[in-house]
């Protein structure tokens, strides 16, 4: 296992997962420091609830031992469906922002709305171990 690898995926995913609209301001910024804050408690309590986890260090431990979303849910009897819903509709909303502020255009917004399921499942799915 690469350590160096989960720790950097991990670190994305939940990132995105917690991250709210600091998402929003990192991707249109060109600042070389990424600075992420948890935007939103009710986002992360829903995120522990689809996973049917009790803490953030408990999902965190998870992900750093290499395991999917997919996987966490699975074996805590958690609802994948509620992790990927939860995390589309946050990424909607990042590029709804984006799209307000004129970081990106409506091609790119459309392209981008296209295959944010897709991708939000796959990344669900794969696992770093």
């Amino acid at each position: 296992m690469n350590i160096k690898r989960v720790m950097i995926v991990g670190t994305m995913v939940v990132a995105m997962s917690f991250g709210g609209t600091a998402w929003s301001k990192l991707m249109g910024s060109a600042n070389p420091v990424a600075k992420f804050s948890i935007a939103s408690v009710a986002d992360n309590d829903e995120l522990l609830e689809a996973l049917n986890q009790s803490s953030d260090e408990e999902l965190y431990e998870a992900l750093y031992d290499g395991k999917s979303l997919h996987d966490i849910a699975a074996e805590h009897s958690g609802n994948i469906g509620s992790v990927i819903n939860l995390q589309v509709a946050q990424l909607a909303k990042q590029l709804d922002l984006r799209l307000a502020s004129g970081s990106i255009t409506e091609d790119q917004y459309a392209a981008h709305r296209a295959e944010l399921e897709e991708i939000v499942t796959r990344s669900v799915l794969t696992s770093f171990g």
